[in-house]
């Protein structure tokens, strides 16, 4: 049986007074691969920002590995080995990629470091003294994803790593996402709007409406339905 590496458990989460997420359940294998998918607004993003500590949940666990990691901060949670690339991706502009990526380095187990993230993104060696501000917008989303890797986490929360990209670097970014699973040496979580290419590199797939989990099963099953993807998913 697979280790769990993420459980979350009556999870609540509030902006305000406003309430975001509802009683949010979810487990996570080691090494699994979960599509966090639904409408703008829905609370995908929440989510994540509750998992890596950003917002503190009002109510429930949240437990990497069996330890409660709720009431930590964001910094403890990411040296117990949560990775974020983050929406909009906040990369440093003014350091090159290779001081982007030295800056993140982690020992921990040291499964990564410069030449696996550059073996798995070839054109960041190739820029590799360019300042990252200079990127392109694909090239910039290469390096939030080997930045968060560079941590050597166990558990890499990815959020809407496609987002405004071009479809050529769409497809070169999915290539390497499904190494990254095909690897299966993390736990990972894609928030992607593009629910149809998220679905194609996860195992399972869970979906929020309106702060609450309305779906969740096998990725490859909701593939094959389009009408009831279509009906969780498309923003209507």
């Amino acid at each position: 049986m697979a280790t769990e590496a993420l459980a979350l458990s009556g999870v609540d989460a509030l902006y305000g007074e406003s309430h975001v997420l509802h009683s949010i359940e979810l487990s996570l294998a080691e090494g699994h691969v979960l599509a966090l998918l639904g409408r703008n607004g829905a609370g995908k993003t929440t989510c994540m920002n509750t998992i890596i500590g950003w917002l503190r949940p009002r109510g429930g666990q949240i437990r990497l590995f069996g330890q409660p990691i709720a009431r930590l901060s964001p910094e403890a949670i990411a040296q117990k080995g949560v990775g974020l690339v983050p929406q909009g991706r906040r990369i440093f502009p003014k350091l090159t990629v290779k001081e982007n990526l030295d800056v993140a380095f982690q020992k921990r187990d040291s499964v990564w470091n410069l030449e696996r993230v550059f073996d798995l993104f070839p054109r960041l060696r190739e820029r590799k003294e360019q300042y990252a501000g200079s990127l392109s917008g694909g090239e910039q989303q290469m390096l939030a994803i080997g930045r968060a890797l560079m941590g050597n986490p166990s558990l890499l929360l990815l959020d809407e790593p496609l987002e405004g990209l071009a479809p050529i670097i769409v497809e070169s970014l999915l290539a390497s996402l499904k190494a990254l699973v095909a690897d299966h040496s993390l736990a990972i979580i894609l928030v992607e709007q593009h629910a149809k290419l998220a679905l194609q590199v996860t195992q399972d797939a869970m979906v929020l409406n309106r702060g609450r989990v309305s779906h969740f099963g096998p990725s490859a099953a909701l593939l094959a339905d389009p009408q009831r993807l279509t009906s969780l998913v498309v923003a209507q």
